[in-house]
C-alpha cells in the first residue's frame, strides 16, 4: 500500500511539472508574438485605430471557439485534446506576420485566438484537476510559468526586434520548436476521460452566479495584462520616443514580474491569504498605472509596466481556483471565469486602440489604472470561492475539468 501511495504521489508530481512545461510553452507564443507588433503593424501598414480593430479578432474567435474545448476533451480525452489544441495554437503563431493588410490581420488573428481560447481552458481545466488531487494550491506557480514562457518568448523577441530581424522566419522557428516541445510535455498530463455513458457537456452554458462575481475580479486584472503585454512596447515607441528595442524591453520587463510574482505567488497566498494579497498588489498595480501615465522618459514607464505586472499577477491563479471551489458545479464556474478573463485579456488591446486612436495612449492607461484600482475595493469576492489560503484544508480530489474521470496512469 505505501509503494502504491509513493507511486501515485508521483505521477501526481510528474503530472504537475508536464503540465507546468505547457503553460509555459502557451506563454511562450503570447510573449513572441506581442513584441513584435511594432513590426507587425508596420508591415501590414495599419493605423494604431486599425490594429486596435484586428486585435479585437482574437477575442471574437476565442468567444467562439472556446466553449467547443469541453466537447472536445469530452471526445478525445483531456490529454489528446490538450495536444492536438496546443499544437494548433503554436502553429498559429506564424499567421499575424504573414497578414499584408490589415484584413488579412484580422482574419489571422481570429484563428490566432480561436486557438488560443481553446488550449488555453484545456490546459486550466488540467491544472485545477491536478491542483485538487494534490490537495494543495499550484495554480499561481502554473500561471507563474505562463509568465516565464511569455517572458521567454518576449526576450526572444526583444533580441530579433533589436537586430532588425523578419518577425516571418523569427514566428516560423519559434513555432515549430514550441510545436515540438508541446508535443512532448504533453504526454505527461493527466489523461482525464469521460465515462462512456456520460453526456457531452453543451456546447454553450451560461456561467453561474458564482463566476460572474469572481470573474469581475478576474476582469481587471486580466485587462491590465492584456493591455500592457501588447501595447507597452507601442506606448514607449509612439508616446515617448523609444527605439524598436528598448521598447520590445518593455514587454520584457513586465513579463518578468508577472512571472516572479506568480512562482512565490502560492507561499505568499498561503501566508496572507487570497483577499489580502489581492488588494495590495491592486494597490501596487495602480502605481505602476500612474508611473505609466506620467512617466517623462522610457525608464519611469518601464518601472511602471514592472508594477502593473508585479500588482496582478495572482489575480487570474487565484479567481480559476476560487471557481473551483465555488457551487455545486465546480466545472461550470471555471469555464465561465475562464471565458471572462480570457475575453478581457483578448478585448482589452482593441479597447485600448480604440480608446487610443480617439484620446491618446496616456488616456488609455489612465483608464486601466482606475481599472486595477477596483482590485483593491472587490479583492472580498474571493472568500466564495472556499478555500483562501492553501494551508485550508484539502479538497478531495475530484474531477473539475471539462470531462469526468482518470483514464489511468499518469506518464
Amino acid at each position: 500500500m505505501a509503494a502504491e501511495t509513493v507511486t501515485s504521489t508521483d505521477r501526481l508530481r510528474r503530472a504537475r511539472f508536464a503540465v507546468a512545461a505547457v503553460f509555459c510553452v502557451h506563454g511562450s507564443v503570447t510573449g513572441s508574438f506581442a513584441t513584435r507588433i511594432p513590426w507587425i503593424q508596420e508591415h501590414a501598414g495599419v493605423s494604431a485605430g486599425q490594429l486596435g480593430l484586428a486585435l479585437a479578432f482574437p477575442a471574437l474567435g476565442a468567444s467562439l471557439a472556446m466553449p467547443l474545448a469541453g466537447a472536445v476533451s469530452h471526445r478525445f480525452g483531456a490529454r489528446t485534446a490538450l495536444r492536438g489544441l496546443l499544437a494548433l495554437w503554436t502553429l498559429s503563431l506564424t499567421l499575424p506576420s504573414l497578414a499584408p493588410n490589415v484584413w488579412g490581420l484580422c482574419g489571422a488573428l481570429l484563428v490566432y485566438g480561436a486557438t488560443a481560447g481553446m488550449s488555453d481552458v484545456a490546459m486550466n481545466a488540467l491544472g485545477v484537476e491536478t491542483e485538487n488531487r494534490l490537495g494543495r494550491s499550484i495554480m499561481s506557480s502554473l500561471h507563474g510559468m505562463w509568465s516565464a514562457g511569455a517572458l521567454l518568448g518576449s526576450a526572444a523577441g526583444t533580441v530579433a526586434a533589436h537586430l532588425g530581424g523578419d518577425a516571418r522566419l523569427h514566428h516560423l522557428i519559434a513555432a515549430l520548436v514550441l510545436t515540438a516541445l508541446g508535443l512532448v510535455f504533453c504526454q505527461g498530463v493527466l489523461d482525464v476521460r469521460s465515462t462512456p455513458e456520460e453526456e457531452a457537456p453543451p456546447r454553450f452554458s451560461l456561467p453561474p452566479r458564482s463566476a460572474l462575481i469572481i470573474g469581475a475580479i478576474g476582469f481587471c486584472g486580466v485587462f491590465a495584462e492584456g493591455a500592457s503585454l501588447d501595447w507597452s512596447a507601442v506606448y514607449l515607441r509612439d508616446e515617448l520616443g523609444s527605439s524598436a528595442g528598448l521598447a520590445a524591453a518593455s514587454t520584457t520587463a513586465f513579463a518578468l514580474t508577472m512571472a516572479v510574482a506568480r512562482l512565490v505567488g502560492d507561499r505568499v497566498v498561503d501566508r496572507f491569504g487570497a483577499v489580502r494579497t489581492v488588494r495590495v498588489g491592486g494597490a501596487v498595480a495602480t502605481l505602476g498605472g500612474v508611473l505609466v501615465v506620467l512617466a517623462p522618459h522610457a525608464a519611469v514607464a518601464m518601472a511602471g509596466f514592472g508594477l502593473i505586472g508585479l500588482g496582478i499577477a495572482v489575480v487570474a491563479p487565484l479567481a480559476f481556483a476560487a471557481a473551483g471551489r465555488s457551487g455545486p458545479n465546480p466545472s461550470q464556474a471555471i469555464a465561465g471565469v475562464a471565458t471572462i478573463t480570457y475575453t478581457s485579456g483578448l478585448i482589452a488591446p482593441s479597447a485600448i486602440g480604440g480608446i487610443a486612436d480617439a484620446t491618446s495612449l496616456v488616456f488609455s492607461f489612465g483608464l486601466v489604472t482606475l481599472l486595477v484600482l477596483g482590485l483593491v475595493l472587490g479583492a472580498g469576492v474571493l472568500r466564495t470561492g472556499g478555500r483562501e489560503t492553501a494551508s485550508s484544508t484539502p479538497v478531495p480530489a475530484k474531477s473539475t475539468g471539462p470531462v469526468g474521470q482518470d483514464a489511468g496512469p499518469v506518464g
